[in-house]
């Protein structure tokens, strides 16, 4: 006889205002790094928020839900939406899209922060040229081009002749990959593996 599976329950989503929700102290992110809050805030303008952001529930002395949520991952997310409602680019009263953990949760506040910040993959800098390649037949505006565009970096086996630009794991080299390299690995449909 097949055993069953149990199987795995998914947090609710569901949409909560801005002013329902207060930034975790929990959140393990600490340093800045990556897009500004302002350069993130610019974005969610211009396209809206691509990812929601996780929300538990705020407690009060007897355990009773009190209608606020603390985000304790999507703090840069978090600020970035602040910083429009400052701006009154946004409405404080904005629903937010939240993925929604239950107040009781056995998973720590601290895990999920930091499963969302180290989970993620970062795009490799040849499929980051080929999305904004001319070549794909998408035309963007200049003010639309991420400003990374122009700092692409690759990582190339230690036995190659371009010169390095940083520091790299042991046995490789980094290397700057300009526009004209990255334009004919695409043209010569090469990957970076």
């Amino acid at each position: 006889m097949a055993t069953a599976i149990p199987k795995i329950t998914l947090s609710s989503s569901r949409d909560i205002p801005f002013n329902r929700l207060v930034l975790s102290q929990s959140n393990v992110r600490r340093v800045k790094s990556g897009l500004s809050i302002e350069e993130l805030a610019r974005d969610i303008e211009r396209r809206g928020l691509l990812q929601s952001l996780n929300v538990r529930p705020v407690l009060d002395d007897t355990g009773a839900e009190t209608g606020t949520y603390e985000v304790p991952a999507g703090g840069r997310r978090f600020r970035a939406l602040e910083l429009l409602v400052k701006q009154k680019k946004l409405a404080k009263t904005a629903p937010v899209p939240c993925v929604v953990r239950e107040a009781g949760s056995a998973i720590l506040v601290e895990d999920d922060s930091l499963a969302e910040n180290v989970q993620r993959v970062a795009l490799h800098p040849l499929d980051q040229f080929r999305a904004l390649s001319p070549a794909q037949g998408r035309v963007r505006p200049a003010a639309v081009m991420p400003a990374t565009l122009s700092r692409i970096v690759w990582v190339q086996p230690m036995n190659s002749s371009p010169k390095t630009v940083g520091a790299a794991p042991a046995g490789e080299r980094v290397n700057s990959l300009t526009f004209s390299r990255s334009s004919r690995l695409c043209k010569d449909r090469l990957t970076a593996d």
